[in-house]
């Protein structure tokens, strides 16, 4: 199954299709009220889809939940392993939308999809948003076998970012990156021995993702040979970061790992930074 969905996919409205509104930033709920896809179910990125900050420098600024407390909240939302589950959210999948999507295929979860260019892609097509909170029906909680797979901690982070067999990529914006602004982060700058490339660099001028060809070609530029199993991915709280692993993915690259804590964690631990490309 394609990790991404377009909009006029008879799926969206299949009778096992679960739709989840992940938006992120303020007011997120008084956005979702003002327009979503009819039957969206509404998540919460910082709420629903990470733990409470208690350090950010343990884990960074958007810590997975627990894996319990995940499983209980996928029943909360009807969520069951049959379901195929339908994610977006309004900045082209970047937030919640491409979070969420990675969190259930770390769990084992194959039958999920990110829409497309997201809500503004629906409002493009002329689909007309509900106002109208949708309520899921529970079940149980969902079974997982084990907890997320597919990251990688702080420690292994430092070893791969100087291993000439590794690759760290950091998908934040170029200034940023080369630590010549820092909007959220306490300190500007990146993890030295990591390759910059932004995650808006997956998108096209209409908000979705480029072609898979064209995306395996710039992250075969990047990667330069190296195995797929051997590349870690992060952004600034382990959010973005899943917009570049879903864009991997599009273009039949499997095997990369997140590294959740991202420059959040980094940041925080009085560890060497970098300001020049690498």
């Amino acid at each position: 199954m394609s990790p991404l969905i377009e909009i006029n996919d008879p799926a969206l409205s299949g009778a096992n299709t679960i739709l989840i509104d992940a938006r992120a930033g303020q007011n997120t709920h008084q956005r979702y009220l003002d327009g979503h896809l009819t039957n969206a179910a509404f998540v919460d990125l910082d709420k629903d889809l990470a733990a409470k900050v208690t350090d950010a420098a343990i884990g960074g600024r958007h810590p997975l939940p627990d894996i319990h407390d995940f499983a209980a909240f996928l029943g909360k939302l009807g969520i069951t392993p049959q379901s195929h589950v339908v994610v977006y959210d309004d900045k082209a999948g970047a937030f919640g939308g491409a979070r969420f999507w990675w969190m259930l295929r770390a769990i084992g979860h194959t039958n999920v999809q990110v829409l497309n260019g997201g809500l503004q892609a629906a409002v493009n097509a002329g689909i007309e948003l509900s106002t109208d909170e949708y309520i899921p029906h529970p079940v149980s909680s969902y079974p997982i076998a084990n907890g997320f797979n597919g990251t990688v901690g702080i420690e292994d982070v430092k070893t791969a970012a100087h291993d000439t067999d590794r690759i760290v990529i950091d998908v934040r914006e170029t200034p940023r990156y080369l630590g010549q602004t820092e909007p959220i982060d306490l300190i500007a700058g990146h993890i030295p021995g990591a390759f910059n490339l932004p995650y808006i660099n997956n998108l096209g001028t209409d908000g979705k993702y480029l072609p898979a060809d064209t995306l395996r070609k710039a992250y075969d530029e990047t990667l330069a040979g190296v195995p797929y199993d051997n590349v870690i991915v992060h952004c600034g709280s382990g959010v973005t970061a899943c917009h570049t692993l879903l864009g991997m993915e599009y273009a039949g690259i499997e095997g990369p790992k997140l590294y959740v804590g991202s420059w959040g964690e980094w940041s925080r631990r009085d560890l060497p930074i970098g300001t020049t490309e690498r």
